[in-house]
């Protein structure tokens, strides 16, 4: 065989151990240590990939949880099960985690909400947005195009005939993808044992909301005025809401343009019973004309047609006469009570 053939196959060889050693020792001198517990954690999350803790997903998350870049209570969709779960990992306390659902901060649908003009574009709210405003006169309402449903990765948005985005509260994860999906800025997080929220982002006030929707908040500030506990605050033109309140129902009977929701669907109407001696103090905290009749000295009565469920009178009665006829109940209810069973 040719020496300088042999030659070359012999120096290639100690070219190829040379560089495969160094390799070898590069591997080793430079390798990337992985968590042992990374593993464990990536198979605790719900693997939605929803960006709902700010981060790409779910494996981010876990590495950035384990760096303690991030709390374990920064996944929305895993809620109090995984937090719990993560900080067993971690060998961290964990307070109790508020759950959170999305709800939607716009009543005007296509029958009470005016438009300026005819849209026929791209069916997108970030481009109808971008597109001189959007059609829509109320230039804070929903455009309707449901960009919040196509980034809600557990169905749990669904578009109204009216052009509103609704909320399955049941689905709802609090991932806060809509939130961010929705260039108005209409869609929110709330806590889900919050009763009341105002359905309306209008920064506008008076004849200027008026006239562009039937229900937006004009700003009167007649909410705060009427909340006995001061839950309710104007911020600028719009009430800001005190969510531990709990008489903010009153609020929702005396708003005139009726922007304040009430995810309270069926409220605990009050009697009174034999022990009433017909002090009047219920009548005269009772928020609504009419909800209590009676004659001074005599036993009151309830009007249930005109009762709102709103509860003052109970604390106002000196001999604990009144009391409620059943237990509240309001959408989320049974997710926020399985969420503390967990």
């Amino acid at each position: 065989m040719d020496p300088v053939f042999l030659s070359s196959i012999f120096t290639l060889g100690l070219l190829g151990l040379f560089f495969g050693g160094g390799l070898a020792f590069a591997s080793k001198k430079f390798a990337v240590k992985t968590d042992p517990r990374l593993a464990k954690v990536i198979d605790l999350l719900p693997g939605a990939n929803c960006g709902g803790c700010g981060l790409p997903g779910c494996n981010a998350f876990a590495e950035a949880v384990l760096k303690g870049d991030v709390p374990v209570t920064g996944c929305g969709p895993g809620g109090q099960e995984v937090a719990e779960k993560l900080a067993k990992i971690l060998g961290v306390e964990l307070d109790e985690m508020t759950p959170m659902v999305a709800v939607v901060q716009c009543q005007g649908s296509k029958d009470v909400a005016k438009n300026r003009y005819e849209y026929s574009g791209i069916q997108s709210c970030a481009v109808a947005h971008r597109t001189g405003g959007g059609h829509k006169a109320c230039t804070y309402g929903c455009l309707g195009f449901g960009d919040c449903e196509r980034a809600c990765n557990f169905g749990a948005i669904t578009m109204s005939e009216g052009g509103l985005p609704v909320v399955d509260e049941e689905k709802c994860t609090a991932c806060g993808a809509c939130v961010r999906a929705c260039p108005r800025g209409i869609m929110k997080l709330i806590p889900v044992n919050q009763q009341v929220y105002v359905g309306c982002v209008s920064q506008d006030k008076g004849k200027a909301v008026k006239d562009v929707c039937s229900v937006g908040c004009i700003g009167c500030t007649l909410c705060a005025k009427v909340t006995p506990s001061g839950a309710i605050q104007m911020k600028g033109n719009l009430p800001e809401i005190d969510p531990s309140g709990t008489d903010l129902v009153i609020s929702v009977h005396k708003c005139p343009t009726k922007s304040l929701v009430d995810r309270v669907k069926v409220r605990s109407k009050v009697t009174i019973d034999s022990k009433c001696d017909g002090c009047t103090e219920c009548v005269k905290v009772c928020p609504i004309k009419g909800a209590i009749e009676g004659e001074e000295g005599k036993r009151h009565k309830i009007v249930f047609d005109k009762c709102i469920g709103c509860g003052v009178c109970i604390p106002a009665c000196p001999q604990n006469a009144i009391r409620p006829m059943g237990a509240l109940g309001y959408q989320g209810e049974t997710r926020r009570k399985s969420a503390k069973a967990k």
